[in-house]
C-alpha cells in the first residue's frame, strides 16, 4: 500500500481541480512565471514546514538526501533555488543557462496538452546568460556563509544560438567557467530540440572533443573536482545511445541523464487537430515515460554500475518513479508532473517512495 502524506493527497485534489478548470485556460508562461513568483514569495513559510523524509541517495560524491529533484528548465535564471527546495525537492537544477543573454525564441512558445498530461515547449534556452547567472550564485553562496545549506545544485549548461557550431565549445568553456565554481554538480546540454543544431552535437565525434573542452575548463576554476554529466535525448537511435554510453565510459564522465524532450507526437491522445496547430518544439510528460525507461534501462546495461544515471521524463507516479529506478535510475528528477499536479507534489511522492 502506497505511504502518501495525507496533506498532500488532501491538498494535491483541490489544486488539481483548479488546474483542470481555471489553469489550464491561461497562458502556459504567464502561469509559469505567476506559479514560480507565488513559490518565492511563499519561501519564508515553506521553509519552516520539515524536510520530505526519503531513502538518502549518496552518488558522484555528494549526498542527496532523497532521489527526487526538479528538472532544469524551471528556473532558469538561479532566482528561486531555496524556495523549490522548501517544496520539497532534495536538489535543483538550474538553467539551462547559456554563455550569453537571450530572450528565446517568439512566443507564444509553451504549450499544454492536458489530455496526455504533457506540455510542448520551444522556449530556445530563454536565460540572463552565464555572467548574470554567475553574480546571482556568488550572492546565494555569500548570504549562505561558509558552511551552506540547502539542496544539491546541479547548473545545466548549453549552446548561445548565435553562436556558430565551430564556436561551440568556447561558448560552453565560458559557461563553465563562470558556473562550475558554484556547481555542485555541471551537466553539458546538448538535446533540446529547439535550438538549431544543438543536436547535432550528441554525434559522438562532435561530443567528446566538447565534454573534454568543459571538464578541463571545470578543473581550471574549482579547487575540488565538480562531477559532470551530459544530458540526452530520447530520440537517439538505441545504437547512439549505447555509443554516447561508451563516449561517457571512455571519458570517466561521472553521470548521464536521460531524457531530454522528444520530438515525437507518436501515441498521443490530444487531436490532431491540436498538436498540429502547437506545431515545432520538445514534448514533455507522461507520454515520454516508456522511451525514458526503455533509454535508461539501456544506458544502465551499458555503462555498469558504478556511473550515476538521472531517470527524467514521464515520472508522476510513485509507480512511475520506481520503475525508473528498477531501469537503473539512482536519481530521479521532475518538471511537467509538478506543473500538472502542483506544489506538494514532489512531498507527496517523496513519501510514498519511503
Amino acid at each position: 500500500m502506497e505511504r502518501v502524506d495525507p496533506r498532500g493527497a488532501l491538498m494535491g485534489r483541490p489544486y488539481r481541480l483548479l488546474f483542470d478548470h481555471l489553469l489550464s485556460r491561461t497562458d502556459p508562461e504567464r502561469a509559469h512565471h505567476a506559479a514560480f513568483a507565488a513559490i518565492r514569495a511563499a519561501a519564508p513559510a515553506t521553509s519552516r514546514l520539515p524536510r520530505p523524509s526519503g531513502q538518502p541517495v549518496t552518488a558522484m560524491g555528494l549526498h542527496f538526501s532523497h532521489p527526487l529533484g526538479l528538472a532544469a528548465g524551471f528556473d532558469k535564471n538561479a532566482v528561486g533555488i531555496d524556495a523549490l527546495a522548501a517544496l520539497g525537492f532534495g536538489h535543483v537544477e538550474i538553467g539551462t543557462v547559456t554563455g550569453e543573454p537571450q530572450p528565446g525564441n517568439p512566443a507564444p512558445r509553451m504549450f499544454r496538452l492536458p489530455a496526455d498530461r504533457a506540455v510542448v515547449n520551444r522556449m530556445g534556452f530563454n536565460n540572463d546568460g552565464a555572467e548574470a547567472v554567475a553574480r546571482r550564485l556568488a550572492a546565494r553562496r555569500q548570504r549562505m556563509g561558509p558552511a551552506g545549506v540547502g539542496p544539491v545544485l546541479g547548473v545545466n549548461i548549453g549552446k548561445t544560438k548565435v553562436v556558430p557550431e565551430e564556436h561551440a565549445v568556447a561558448d560552453y568553456e565560458k559557461s563553465a567557467g563562470l558556473l562550475a565554481p558554484y556547481a555542485d554538480y555541471l551537466v553539458v546540454n546538448v538535446s533540446s530540440p529547439n535550438t538549431p543544431g544543438l543536436r547535432d552535437l550528441q554525434a559522438v565525434d562532435k561530443l567528446e572533443p566538447l565534454l573534454r573542452a568543459v571538464r578541463a575548463q571545470a578543473d581550471r576554476v574549482t579547487e575540488a573536482r565538480v562531477p559532470l554529466l551530459v544530458k540526452i535525448a530520447p530520440d537517439l537511435s538505441d545504437e547512439d545511445v549505447l555509443a554516447t554510453a561508451d563516449l561517457a565510459v571512455a571519458l570517466g564522465l561521472d553521470g548521464m541523464i536521460a531524457t531530454n524532450t522528444t520530438v515525437s507526437r507518436a501515441g498521443l491522445r490530444s487531436s490532431d487537430t491540436d498538436v498540429s496547430a502547437i506545431g515545432a518544439g520538445g514534448l514533455s510528460g507522461r507520454p515520454l515515460t516508456r522511451r525514458a525507461n526503455d533509454v535508461m534501462r539501456a544506458l544502465r546495461g551499458r555503462v555498469g554500475d558504478d556511473m550515476t544515471l538521472i531517470g527524467v521524463g514521464g515520472i508522476s507516479t510513485p509507480q512511475d518513479a520506481r520503475e525508473r529506478q528498477a531501469a537503473g535510475a539512482q536519481l530521479l528528477q521532475g518538471y511537467t508532473a509538478f506543473v500538472y499536479e502542483g506544489p506538494l507534489w514532489p512531498r507527496t511522492l517523496v513519501s510514498a517512495l519511503g
